[in-house]
């Protein structure tokens, strides 16, 4: 396959998914006022379209901007990934019944046919062969959907500098992890009432999720 190296050593294609999903890793975070801002004003759709149009997927990125100001944005957010419900069942009792977030941020909550205790040491490692750790003071589980877009973009960043060793690694981690977040955080959002710009972040989330694995899937067929 050929590169999109423009003379400086860096594969462009491989440098601008990176950014993408590493773009995608800020969406999928609380949001900062620079978020807000660039959905509100059209940046952020322009920045990742421009992203997209360098590499050879076929990925249409949705509208992402928002009408919320910061604070509806960021309450949305809590709605939508942070907040469980609760309701009371039997008041006469106290009986309390408790659900999780509309849309769980967590790769274990949409594989139950798998432990907890599996996915995040498959990740714990995988992350360590890189010499990558979490920061302390941000800690989270390791198969939250932010950790896992940050790698992903690590492993395209890695391919852009040094080269395609990191091709087989990008397709594995899509098949044993990414790709199991991605479908199934995009799912539930669909399935959400009132997401705004999370709606089509999820959407791009899962379209170029999808794209970028069976394209690395099918450039190793071709090598082998």
């Amino acid at each position: 396959m050929a590169t999109t190296d423009d003379g400086s050593g860096i594969d462009r294609d491989a440098a601008a998914r990176g950014a993408v999903y590493r773009t995608l890793a800020v969406g999928f975070r609380y949001p900062e006022e620079g978020f807000h801002a660039a959905a509100a004003d059209g940046t952020l759709t322009a920045e990742l379209r421009r992203c997209v149009e360098l590499t050879p997927l076929s990925v249409e990125v949705p509208d992402l901007s928002t009408e919320d100001d910061y604070e509806t944005l960021a309450a949305r957010y809590n709605d939508i990934f942070e907040l469980g419900y609760s309701e009371y069942t039997d008041r006469t009792d106290g009986s309390l019944e408790a659900s999780g977030p509309p849309v769980p941020l967590y790769e274990s909550k949409y594989r139950p046919q798998a432990s907890w205790n599996d996915v995040n040491l498959d990740l714990a490692r995988a992350y360590e062969h890189y010499g990558l750790e979490i920061e302390q003071d941000q800690r989270d589980n390791h198969d939250a959907l932010t950790y896992e877009l940050e790698f992903a973009g690590y492993l395209c960043r890695r391919e852009a500098a040094v080269g395609a060793g990191a091709t087989r690694a990008r397709l594995d981690f899509h098949d044993r992890h990414l790709g199991h977040t991605a479908t199934g955080v995009a799912d539930r959002l669909d399935e959400e009432p009132g997401t705004d710009v999370y709606g089509s972040l999820g959407t791009l989330l899962e379209r170029f999720v999808r794209a970028d694995r069976n394209e690395l899937a099918a450039r190793r067929e071709g090598a082998e």
